[in-house]
C-alpha cells in the first residue's frame, strides 16, 4: 500500500483506527478504505438531508480523497485489465461525487455507495485467499 493510502486511512478515523493501520495487512487496509469511503458518503447524505452544507462538502471531499487513494494503490502491472477497470470506476465515482456535492443529490451518493459496496463485497470474498 502506498503512502497516500496509509495517510488517508490515518486521517479517516479515530486513534484506534490509526493504530489498526499499523498492524493491518494490505488486504485489510483496502477494506478499511472502502469502509471509510462508505462512512463518509453516509454522513454526507445525512448532512444533505439536514441542510448542513459544510458537513456535506467536507465528507464528500473525504470520500473523494479516499477513492483517489484506492485508485492510487492499484497495481497495474499485477492487476492488468482488472486494475484498469477499477481505476476507471474509481474515476467515475469521484466525478459523480463532485456532481452530488454541487447539486446536493442524495441519489448520486446512493449510486456511488452501491458501487463501493459491490467492490467491498468482492474484496471481502477474497479475504481467505490472501
Amino acid at each position: 500500500m502506498n503512502a497516500q493510502a496509509r495517510s488517508a486511512l490515518q486521517h479517516y478515523g479515530h486513534a484506534g483506527t490509526a493504530g489498526a493501520v499499523e498492524i493491518a495487512s494490505p488486504h485489510r487496509l483496502i477494506q478499511m478504505l472502502l469502509i471509510g469511503a462508505l462512512d463518509k458518503i453516509a454522513v454526507a447524505k445525512g448532512a444533505i438531508l439536514h441542510k448542513n452544507i459544510p458537513a456535506k462538502g467536507e465528507n464528500i471531499g473525504w470520500a473523494i480523497s479516499i477513492i483517489d487513494s484506492l485508485r492510487a494503490s492499484l497495481n497495474h502491472d499485477a492487476g492488468g485489465e482488472l486494475a484498469g477497470n477499477l481505476a476507471n470506476l474509481y474515476e467515475y465515482m469521484s466525478r459523480r461525487l463532485l456532481l452530488a456535492n454541487a447539486h446536493s443529490d442524495v441519489l448520486i451518493l446512493d449510486e456511488v455507495a452501491n458501487l463501493l459496496r459491490q467492490i467491498k463485497f468482492g474484496w471481502d470474498g477474497i479475504a481467505d485467499q490472501v
